[in-house]
Order: C-alpha cells, then structure tokens, then sequence
C-alpha cells in the first residue's frame, strides 16, 4: 500500500530489511504506518503494539516503529526484554535520528536505518542459539 511518504517499492524494500535485521537475533522487528491518529500518537502506539501482538514473543524482544508522517511523529516501543538490555539513551539517539532524517523528507533510508541498526542490537542480546523462528509476520500494517 503505497503512500505519499513511500512507493510500494520501498516498502518492500523495507520488509526486506525487517527479515534482514532479525536473520541473526531472536528479536522481532514491526513497522506501523498510522495516517489516522490526529492526537495522542504514544498513546495509539502503545496499543497497536498490544494488537500486533508485540508483547507475547518469547523473550520479549519485539521492537515496534510506530510512524505517523503526516505529523513527522515516530515512537519506538521495546518490550521489556530488550528494554532491559539497551539503554533508554540508545532509543533516544535512534529516535533523534530517525526524526532529523524525517524532517528532511528522508522517508524510507530513515526507516530502513533505524531498522538495520536495531537488528544489529537485538542480534548483540539475543543472538539465534539453533533454529530462529519468526514469531511475528514482517509485513508493514497501515492504519
């Protein structure tokens, strides 16, 4: 589902990344798109986050990007077994990041960026020991 903000390439592009990311960690990576939500963004992303199911992996390793580019607003939610490992100011950096890259009309190479990055902490935590089963679809939802 393309948007103004992403063609459909780059989405694609950046489900590729997810299952790049997560080839080498137990850790599961998802990306929300949300063009509905006009207030209260943390508060919607909490929830999907809940919807997505995020907080039922095994280790509790799951990362989701919550993005709503109309309102160049992104929250990133760790569940609590790879929030215990990565400091706050480690989500902080990322966020800062992702959001200069945003305000500069840098869509998809912020997105993927913070992707890539985050499978390289979560493969740093909790690095695949035999089989590696995805947990989570790698499809991007929209909402």
């Amino acid at each position: 589902m393309a948007t103004s903000f992403l063609t459909n390439q780059q989405i694609a592009s950046l489900v590729e990344a997810i299952q790049s990311a997560e080839e080498h960690s137990t850790g599961e990576i998802r990306v929300h798109i949300d063009s509905n939500t006009d207030e209260d963004n943390a508060k919607i992303a909490f929830k999907v986050f809940e919807e997505l199911c995020l907080n039922k992996t095994k280790e509790k390793n799951a990362v989701l990007f919550h993005v709503n580019f109309e309102q160049k607003y992104l929250t990133i939610i760790g569940d609590t077994g790879i929030h215990a490992k990565v400091s706050q100011s480690y989500w902080d950096h990322l966020h800062d990041f992702i959001t200069s890259e945003f305000a500069k009309g840098n869509y998809y190479q912020a997105l993927k960026s913070g992707i890539l990055e985050t499978g390289l902490e979560l493969k740093k935590y909790f690095p695949v020991k035999g089989e590696n089963h995805n947990e989570l679809p790698n499809e991007i939802t929209f909402s």
